[in-house]
């Protein structure tokens, strides 16, 4: 049997991605890791597990929880507890968008470096990172330079060689998101906004990019927003 390892926060990156591995790629056996790591939105963890539920091929959900985290990097990013507030995007000059506020310092390293030891655990080869090429803003962890540079590491391991793929990283999200509607995703059961209130703000980065996304192809977004 086909497996992997899908690192998945509840998105609709990496819900979509979960999603492509088993019906489009044919993986029909899946270990999925979300991680906790003080999150304002945490809510996407829900989401994840709800995913999850509906589809056969996942084996197991685990949440790896660092809830120190957001204390080590207490005011380095708004997205984790002790941050500013996330900004709407229009509040962000060009320079910002090269790596906005909502950057949280070597999260996607970290996560990447766990779900290593996790595919090594549970004996795949494989790690299915939902990585996407932003719209309107980037991450340098979101890059196929760094998805490179992070193989190259993990190809010193003499023993367990596992590759991290990124079958989105240089896709536009309205590009992501068909593959999604064909495959009949549920996006109500996702979650995207950064500000992780009762409902999606709308303004927020990741909610501008997401509204945009489903706009492009002829689509309403179906969560509720604010």
């Amino acid at each position: 049997m086909k497996s992997a390892v899908v690192l998945l926060s509840g998105g609709l990156d990496s819900t979509t991605l979960l999603h492509h591995v088993i019906k489009n790629l044919g993986y029909e056996k899946v270990y999925a890791l979300s991680v906790f790591y003080g999150q304002k939105h945490d809510k996407e963890l829900q989401m994840a597990q709800w995913q999850c539920d509906q589809l056969n091929e996942v084996k197991q959900l685990d949440l790896f929880e660092l809830p120190s985290f957001a204390n080590l990097i207490e005011g380095a990013s708004a997205l984790t507890a002790g941050g500013q507030e996330v900004p709407d995007l229009d509040s962000l000059g060009d320079s910002e968008r090269t790596q906005p506020p909502t950057y949280v310092p070597n999260r996607n390293m970290m996560m990447l470096s766990i779900a290593a030891a996790y595919a090594e655990a549970k004996f795949c080869k494989e790690i299915f990172y939902g990585a996407q090429a932003q719209d309107e803003y980037g991450y340098w962890d979101c890059t196929t330079d760094f998805i490179t540079h992070i193989n190259q590491v993990l190809s010193l391991n003499r023993k367990n060689e596992i590759e991290i793929v990124a079958p989105f990283v240089n896709m536009k999200k309205s590009e992501e998101l068909a593959i999604g509607i064909k495959l009949g995703v549920n996006y109500a059961k996702t979650w995207t906004c950064y500000r992780g209130g009762e409902k999606a703000c709308g303004v927020c980065p990741t909610c501008v990019e997401r509204l945009t996304a489903f706009k492009e192809l002829n689509q309403i977004d179906p969560l509720d927003y604010e």
